[in-house]
């Protein structure tokens, strides 16, 4: 029976707590932490809970009894707590994003095998049933190459969103937009579609004038072999409709699901592939559902990596690649030029310092709220 702490008793942290009494006959939650300890001790009286409540992190470092930690503190923070947490010998699962750098990246996963502990990066819309019978069918090679991915991240926020003391500004929050909301997006299209080899983009802070960071950012991604890719990351959008498109060779596929095949005619216009559609259709249909979906899906991939030693699915490499991406349009959005891939320590952007200096600020973050009342939080993408 793996013992578990959380760090941070905000919205996020319900999907973690409400995961793990799914797999009470796995795991059992010992102990809650928060800088406000009252927001941890109401969260363990909302679940019935018996745990002890901690104000300070670094309490949980010396309980032996203590195996697994999840982290769902603000990105600056994710850091620096999760290699001392993986120092300490715990296993962790730290709320996207990674982190707020390369850096830090590269130092929690020189943590994690230094360690030998897990560390998994959540993803939750990895583990959802129409995500994986989509990377399914593109692993089939049915549609043939992907000549071109569109992935718009739609989202809209108020106002107030960026009042926040930690939200708004590059210190803490560590970007705007297309680091804290298109990061799920961003995440299942490089590990469906790999990393492209350059990234062009530019972003705009178009009705947010309270905080530093974007509000919307456009990106062009390009791949060795000729592929496009456009990545749009928005909280301005009404509606908040959000879609990943694969066009292959022989045929286009997309979450929310959609499929559609031409072939051509004599004189090279199209006409429908009723054959192909049929047989990527049985693909995708032959795909099994997943019992447990979303945070529910990742934290029992990891209670089952650590019980039978095995590598989780997302792990700090995985995360590592969805923030490279994100930096490349950082960098990029912010000097005018293209960024290619991989980005390494050379880069202007791979530390925290080195963002926050060579970022663009949009406007001075005007307004620090100490604390919201957040109950509920949309997380992860409907498409």
């Amino acid at each position: 029976m793996l013992k578990v702490a959380i760090i941070g008793a905000g919205a996020i942290s319900s999907a973690h707590i409400e995961a793990y009494l799914e797999f009470s006959n796995h795991c059992k939650i010992v102990a809650l932490c928060d800088i406000y300890p009252e927001k941890a001790a109401k969260r363990a009286e909302e679940y019935n809970l018996d745990v002890e409540v901690y104000k300070d992190f670094q309490s949980l470092l010396s309980r032996e009894d203590i195996d697994l930690v999840s982290v769902c503190t603000p990105p600056y923070t994710h850091a620096e707590t999760a290699i001392a947490l993986l120092n300490a010998g715990k296993h962790v699962i730290v709320e996207k994003p990674m982190a707020s750098s390369l850096e830090e990246c590269d130092a929690m996963n020189a943590a994690a095998e230094k360690s030998g502990k897990a560390l998994s990066v959540v993803a939750q819309n990895r583990f959802t049933t129409p995500m994986m019978k989509l990377k399914h069918v593109l692993e089939s090679g049915l549609i043939g190459p992907v000549v071109h991915a569109q992935i718009d991240s739609y989202w809209w926020r108020g106002h107030s969103y960026y009042d926040l003391w930690w939200r708004g500004t590059w210190e803490k929050e560590g970007g705007g937009c297309t680091l804290n909301h298109a990061v799920h997006h961003i995440d299942i299209f490089q590990w469906m579609n790999g990393m492209p080899s350059e990234i062009t983009a530019i972003m705009s802070n178009t009705s947010h004038d309270n905080a530093e960071v974007e509000d919307i950012s456009v990106a062009i991604a390009r791949y060795d072999h000729g592929a496009l890719a456009q990545i749009t990351s928005s909280v301005v959008h009404h509606g908040q409709e959000q879609q990943l498109i694969f066009q292959g060779k022989h045929a286009r596929i997309s979450a929310p699901w959609k499929l559609t095949a031409s072939k051509s005619k004599p004189n090279g216009f199209p006409e429908e592939d009723k054959e192909l559609e049929a047989e990527i259709q049985a693909e995708y249909d032959r795909q099994e559902e997943l019992q447990y979906e979303g945070h529910r899906g990742q934290i029992q991939d990891v209670l089952l990596a650590i019980e039978n030693n095995k590598p989780v699915l997302v792990d700090g490499i995985q995360g590592r690649r969805t923030l490279e991406l994100i930096t490349a349009i950082y960098q990029s959005a912010s000097t005018g030029q293209i960024v290619k891939l991989p980005l390494n320590s050379d880069s202007p952007f791979y530390s925290r310092e080195g963002v926050i200096e060579n970022a663009v600020h949009f406007y001075e973050k005007k307004t620090s709220i100490e604390n919201f009342n957040e109950n509920t939080i949309t997380s992860g993408g409907n498409a």
